[in-house]
């Protein structure tokens, strides 16, 4: 393991003949106790081809194949074995550029794209590569510096035993989404909650919650008209820098989301309260930058503009926050965060160049990565938990082979089996 101190006794030191004077000894055996460290592993592999910025970047969730985004508006596709790209399309305008890129077992063959052009597109996976032009365009009208987010399922029963590695294989849950604190929103719309995304909203305060195929909003966070604009629970918090939604086992299939703002805050909603969050906490002391939701939607990992990353517990029950974990940095700025889908292994994404690897049950730190010359702007783990994927500014995208998940023995398999039937 990375870090492991291997220290040799003083019985065998002495035994080795060191017997010089009280600090030549002491000098020896500082020498011969001092830590091990392995060096950083270097990516299995570089993906180079981007002449901007690559500002995200996504695994297909079952198909070897990894989606990346640059400031120039261009959308490519690369084969995760051959470290080849497969594809490329112009997405967005260039000075707007691809700002998010997102795929999901729910979407099936097709990815969703964000520009800062006001758009999200959707794109389909063909023999020969990405289409030509997207299938759809969903028009947020929205201008900001907030990645999207799918909505993300927690882990079943089954799941949680062993029988697969990724949430996004759970078959989603239908989504009721009701609001009868607005006229607007009288009626009850129901979707299935993997064709759902949520985005920072027109008001740049708010929280949006779109269905994607219909390309219809379906519900504002908070809501203008229920809020009281004495007393708005979000405006004061400036801009919402990201956002994360999810179902959890205990919200009986409605979905919740963490948003994240300017002023280093983090809001928990249920869509069935959209005038006030369940619950408000303010975990960094400038703008929080990225927010991640485990696989079990139990908890996550955050990252601003300060010099910490933070891990918290959700409480299901009391709709609050518990912190679990806080990690001080020796240089500012987190720009993305991960956990992999397993719940073993977390990542963060550094102004500094580096990727942070992490224990995510723990807290404690694996790695550190220094391979990329600029600001990494994004990190992601593949379903399956073999890869990890970073990308920057320096216009590329590095692939990680790191901790690699136990292979299941056969004694799990047919436990697990045994449980789900």
């Amino acid at each position: 393991m990375l870090g492991r101190r291997e220290c040799i006794p003083s019985l065998l030191v002495l035994d080795l003949g060191i017997r010089s004077s009280g600090a030549t000894a002491r000098d020896e055996m500082a020498g011969l106790e001092r830590p091990r460290r392995r060096p950083p592993p270097d990516p299995v592999a570089v993906l180079r081809g981007h002449r901007a910025a690559v500002n995200d970047a996504c695994f297909h969730p079952s198909l070897p194949l990894l989606f990346s985004g640059a400031a120039d508006g261009e959308l490519r596709a690369w084969d995760t074995a051959s470290h080849r790209t497969t594809s490329s399309v112009w997405a967005h305008a260039g000075s707007a550029g691809v700002y998010s890129v997102a795929a999901g077992a729910g979407l099936g063959n097709k990815i969703i794209s964000q520009g800062r052009d006001g758009t999200c597109k959707c794109w389909a996976i063909e023999e020969a590569g990405l289409s030509r032009k997207p299938l759809f365009t969903v028009k947020t009208s929205t201008y900001h510096f907030c990645k999207m987010s799918l909505v993300k399922s927690s882990f079943t029963h089954a799941t949680k035993s062993g029988s697969s590695c990724s949430a996004s294989d759970v078959e989603p849950q239908r989504v009721s989404t009701e609001n009868t604190e607005c006229q607007e929103h009288d009626q009850c719309t129901t979707s299935n909650g993997h064709n759902m995304l949520a985005i920072a909203g027109q008001e740049s305060s708010q929280v949006e919650l779109w269905d994607i195929t219909s390309a219809r909003k379906i519900v504002t966070l908070p809501q203008t008209c229920s809020a009281n604009t004495t007393d708005h629970p979000t405006k004061k918090k400036g801009l919402c820098m990201a956002v994360q939604a999810f179902i959890p086992h205990e919200s009986a299939g409605y979905i919740n989301i963490l948003s994240s703002y300017e002023d280093g805050s983090t809001l928990w909603w249920d869509v069935r309260k959209p005038g006030l969050p369940l619950s408000s906490v303010k975990y960094h002391s400038e703008s929080a930058l990225s927010i991640a939701v485990d696989g079990f939607c139990n908890g996550g990992i955050s990252g601003g503009a300060d010099d910490k990353v933070v891990m918290f517990t959700l409480d299901h029950p009391k709709g609050a926050f518990i912190l679990r974990k806080e990690i001080e940095l020796e240089r500012p700025g987190i720009a993305g965060t991960a956990i992999r889908p397993d719940n073993k292994i977390a990542a963060t994404a550094g102004w500094d160049h580096r990727i942070r690897v992490y224990n995510y049950n723990k807290g404690n730190a694996l790695a550190v990565l220094k391979y990329h010359s600029a600001s990494c702007n994004a990190v992601t783990f593949s379903s399956d938990c073999k890869l990890m994927a970073s990308c920057s500014a320096d216009t590329t995208v590095a692939l990680w082979d790191l901790y690699p998940p136990n292979p299941q023995s056969k004694v799990d398999i047919t436990k697990t089996d045994e449980a789900s039937c």
